[in-house]
């Protein structure tokens, strides 16, 4: 039986939130339709939303949440169209201007950082509440970035003295070879990543000045050993690419007023094929000890570019079978 299209308009108030809603060249539209997929054209201030009854309804009531977002001065990007997107399609649209009440942080910009679906903010509720978060899942969840946010939000605050930043120097798959300059420059494309969080946050003088002061630290995981960090944000990026011994050393870092974060994705490990993953080993071991939370994303909690989730779950998919 073929399904019964239908079409229904959407009017906007004016075109100032007209121009907020769409995106550069209708950009947010087209990520809704593509994701939900129905029709949508848009005439100055009116949507026109084709599909069957579910999917224009579904349409109709996230615009609904992003008007309401827009009317309170938050701006919409692209990231803000999937979190709706995905929410609805879990039936929870209804909590998703609540993900936009509190700000962790402002950018280098001055823009506000805030979280974007709800396995971001289990992540950051457990940031909050435990000593030690491991936040596993796929690339693309936000896990790096909003530990770092985190991390200088506690360091605005006071609450600790300086941020450690590190992850093991393991090669994905290529033979980076014998790099030139100093062991900085040898380990710092390995710490890419944090770096490019960090300069997004904070600005690249900022955290230059903080460097050179000892207060931001950013180190190969090696360089942990034998150290204990008292009053401090300990974040291990790419967890993944662990020895068990590597983890086991890590974790008994941590100091008192410390917190740590162990990020990873299973799904990526790069240790050679005789070695076990520290982080898998990590899951088995602490799951039920105090002071201690693990956080898994998913595919749904992807919120870069909707094709991301899609080579996700293909390649799992491809795994499984």
């Amino acid at each position: 039986m073929t399904e019964v299209s239908i079409k229904k308009d959407f009017l906007l108030d004016n075109q100032q939130i007209a121009i907020s809603l769409f995106g550069i060249n209708d950009s947010n539209l087209r990520i809704l339709e593509e994701s939900l997929n129905v029709k949508i054209s848009a005439f100055g201030e009116k949507i026109s939303i084709t599909g069957n009854d579910e999917q224009v309804n579904n349409a109709i009531e996230i615009l609904k949440s992003l008007v309401k977002l827009i009317n309170k001065d938050i701006t919409i990007e692209q990231a803000d169209i999937i979190s709706a997107v995905k929410m609805s399609q879990r039936g929870t649209l209804s909590y998703f201007e609540d993900l936009y009440k509190e700000e962790l942080i402002r950018d280098a910009k001055g823009r506000p950082v805030r979280i974007k679906n709800f396995g971001q903010r289990q992540y950051v509720n457990s940031i909050k509440k435990n000593d030690i978060t491991f936040g596993i899942g796929p690339a693309g969840t936000g896990k790096t970035y909003l530990a770092v946010v985190m991390a200088v939000a506690a360091l605005k605050e006071g609450t600790v003295q300086r941020l450690v930043l590190t992850r093991p120097a393991v090669e994905a798959g290529e033979n980076l070879g014998f790099l030139p300059g100093d062991l900085k420059e040898k380990v710092d494309p390995y710490l890419r990543p944090i770096y490019d969080a960090l300069y997004s946050i904070m600005g690249v003088e900022h955290v230059g000045r903080l460097m050179e002061r000892g207060i931001i630290e950013i180190a190969p995981l090696a360089y942990m050993r034998g150290r204990t960090l008292d009053e401090s944000f300990i974040i291990l990026d790419e967890a993944q690419n662990t020895t068990k011994e590597q983890m086991k050393m890590f974790l008994t870092r941590l100091g008192f007023g410390s917190k740590m974060i162990v990020n990873g994705d299973i799904s990526q490990i790069d240790l050679p094929k005789n070695s076990s993953s520290g982080l898998v080993q990590a899951q088995e071991v602490l799951q039920n000890l105090l002071h201690i939370d693990f956080v898994n994303f998913t595919s749904k909690d992807v919120v870069r570019h909707p094709v991301v989730a899609e080579i996700i779950d293909a390649y799992e998919k491809n795994s499984n079978e």
